[in-house]
């Protein structure tokens, strides 16, 4: 079985196989930061790539955005486009230590190992300031089963992440792009 690891997603970017890299903010996540106004507010986007949602954060004034990703690759295009108003580290996400109001999801969790998906919450859950919240899209498409991206489905992430959020939103995004269009659920987890 092929790992997942740093030397895995290095390689997807250095050979630029980022299909799931659109070139700018999704637009639920953008539409979603549009009607935020606590711009004080400690946000992480881990599993970043090329970072358009900190980017967009960036040119909206936020000043308190991390951006992780595992690939020194993609965190280097993400520096030569957002410069310095971003943190970065290139680490793997289960390794990272901080405590952050907002964490955005957005293509990361369909990445990860699926054996890694209980990890994954609990790790978010520890991140997460008390009434911190998680927010972002996660597909609602059977996938692959043996490399990236997994799918999954509503009731899948309600059990998985029932105990430690509570789920405020969790519905069809009805704002993604064509291309995603009635596969993408817009959530948002409230940790307990």
């Amino acid at each position: 079985m092929v790992k997942f690891d740093r030397k895995y997603w290095q390689a997807r970017y250095e050979n630029e196989q980022i299909g799931w890299d659109i070139g700018y903010a999704s637009t639920p996540i953008k539409n979603y930061i549009d009607q935020m106004d606590g711009k004080g507010l400690s946000i992480l986007i881990p599993g970043a790539g090329n970072a358009y949602e900190a980017e967009y954060f960036a040119q909206l004034g936020f000043d308190d955005v991390t951006v992780l990703d595992i690939s020194e690759t993609a965190i280097a295009a993400a520096k030569s486009r957002i410069g310095d108003r971003v943190s970065y580290e290139c680490i793997d996400f289960f390794n990272h230590e901080g405590s952050y109001d907002l964490i955005i999801e957005q293509t990361f969790f369909c990445a990860i190992d699926l054996d890694l998906r209980a990890a994954y919450v609990d790790k978010m859950a520890g991140l997460l300031k008390d009434k911190g919240s998680l927010v972002g899209l996660l597909w609602d498409a059977p996938m692959n089963v043996d490399h990236p991206p997994f799918g999954g489905d509503q009731q899948e992430y309600e059990t998985l992440f029932k105990d430690k959020f509570h789920i405020e939103i969790m519905q069809m995004a009805y704002n993604s792009i064509p291309p995603r269009k009635g596969r993408e659920l817009f959530i948002k987890f409230c940790k307990k």
